[in-house]
């Protein structure tokens, strides 16, 4: 079953290899989408793919790569249809 999801993560999560780091796992995964730095210091994310891989994939995000630090995540419905992941500019 393919599932989307929006993810924003909250911490200290931009400096430190956390777009870079989870384009990585999202491919290890099979998982499609985009993230990108915001300008309040968070990190948004749209992820797609089978349930297993979205759920792994969010459960990543919770902790991020080693220099991280992820206070929090929202997680919602996601939206669109995505082939490969992306690192966006900020927004």
């Amino acid at each position: 079953m393919n599932e989307i999801r929006s993810l924003k993560i909250f911490g200290r999560v931009q400096g430190v290899f956390f777009r870079e780091s989870m384009a990585r796992e999202a491919q290890r995964l099979g998982v499609s989408g985009w993230v990108r730095n915001r300008r309040d210091g968070s990190v948004e994310a749209m992820v797609q793919g089978e349930s297993g891989a979205v759920a792994a994939i969010v459960e990543w995000a919770k902790k991020g790569p080693a220099s991280a630090r992820v206070d929090r995540v929202e997680i919602g419905a996601g939206s669109g249809e995505y082939a490969g992941f992306e690192r966006l500019e900020s927004t």
